[in-house]
């Protein structure tokens, strides 16, 4: 049978080529609009595998629904297919062969989505919300990773209804990233942990936080617009990079702090090598005047170059040369939350979506505030340059 089957499709029509958008406050950088994005706040993109033919993209949301686009080489997208859980869906990933799509949710199920047949079948259950999954590609096997609020990180073989491993985790998952043979786990209280996944998967190390720089409280509180004092350093989003060589070799992690730290696992000089950054905070980084200061929402690496992208609570993605330590571009202010982001597989198309995430509080929900996923061409703007910061 063909890919998502026959019929599948949801939405009608296309949009139009790269950069012939109208602008403006939705959309201040001209990018191309995805046809029939979700009705709720989006929480997750994942661009399909480089072993699949063209460019699908996967969005998961707060709509309960996880949809796919294909992105066409005229810059077009098409809706294909979509599929529903009972709650929230918080995370998605493919396979390696593009065949399959997993889904995490709310509903502390997650699913696997047989895209050639267009069904779904629960192939993991936590006791709370999943808020991670990944699947791994290993030499002597391939399994599911979960990692949820119950304070559990499992690994599945998606033909048993029981995980192969379940590895206890001392506070709730709030992110993770998954580079074969590395993964890292971001923890509620800011706990970080680095698995090792060769021959079978064990916890490797347990790593101090490197944002823990401080911040008056009350100031915070209030020029952040957050509410709750518990929040504060709390980790949000993490991802994995690679060496010269393509091997993992440490993470990026993004706080709801404006802040992102870049930490190698056995750095030559700790202390030179690791290092943190200010950013989708207002009024730049000068910190004689206040700020408002905004989550990190989300991080991705570019898979040819390296550079990467953070998007935030401002409204705002910014892209990055770690290695020269420069920032290499600023979008233009959207009116909405940047809430997840993405690659393609050869890093031409940079996938935004544009949604509340509730960073201000009920008060500034508007149930009538359409949600957006945007598509830009990123084959120039990342690639590295020289001067440092």
């Amino acid at each position: 049978m063909s890919l998502f089957g026959a019929n599948s499709g949801f939405g009608a029509g296309g949009t139009g080529v790269f950069g012939s958008t109208t602008t403006d406050s939705h959309n201040p950088m001209k990018d191309v609009e995805v046809t029939s994005p979700p009705d709720d706040s989006i929480s997750c993109l994942a661009f399909s595998p480089p072993t699949m033919p063209g460019n699908f993209l996967i969005g998961g949301s707060w709509a309960n629904d996880v949809r796919c686009w294909e992105v066409q080489d005229n810059g077009q997208t098409v809706p294909k297919a979509q599929q529903m859980h009972t709650g929230p869906v918080l995370d998605t990933c493919w396979s390696d062969d593009g065949s399959k799509v997993f889904t995490a949710s709310c509903d502390k199920t997650a699913k696997m989505w047989d895209l050639n047949s267009n069904q779904a079948m629960q192939i993991a259950q936590h006791d709370g919300p999943i808020k991670a999954i990944h699947w791994i590609k290993a030499p002597n096997y391939s399994c599911i990773m979960t990692g949820s609020w119950d304070k559990t990180l499992k690994f599945w073989d998606t033909r048993s209804p029981n995980p192969m491993m379940s590895l206890q985790m001392p506070e709730r998952c709030y992110c993770a990233d998954v580079v074969y043979p590395m993964a890292v786990v971001a923890t509620a209280e800011r706990g970080l942990i680095v698995y090792q996944l060769e021959n079978q998967p064990s916890e490797f190390r347990r790593i101090d936080s490197p944002l823990k720089h401080q911040v008056n409280i009350y100031f915070f509180l209030i020029h952040s617009r957050l509410t709750c004092p518990a929040l504060v350093f709390q980790h949000r989003c993490v991802a994995i990079f690679k060496d010269k060589q393509n091997k993992p070799t440490g993470f990026a992690l993004g706080s709801i702090e404006g802040r992102v730290a870049i930490h190698y696992i056995n750095p030559p000089n700790p202390a030179k090598d690791n290092f943190t950054f200010k950013c989708h905070r207002s009024n730049g980084t000068n910190t004689t005047t206040p700020q408002d200061i905004y989550a990190v929402n989300a991080i991705s690496f570019h898979p040819v170059h390296g550079t990467l992208a953070t998007v935030g609570s401002d409204g705002r993605f910014s892209f990055w040369d770690k290695d020269a330590r420069t920032k290499l571009k600023t979008s233009e202010q959207l009116d909405q939350p940047i809430t997840a982001c993405c690659f393609n597989h050869n890093g031409n198309i940079f996938a935004y979506a544009s949604s509340y995430d509730w960073s201000k509080g009920h008060e500034y929900y508007n149930p009538q505030k359409k949600n957006y996923i945007f598509l830009r061409n990123a084959a120039e703007e990342l690639k590295p340059r020289n001067k440092k910061w």
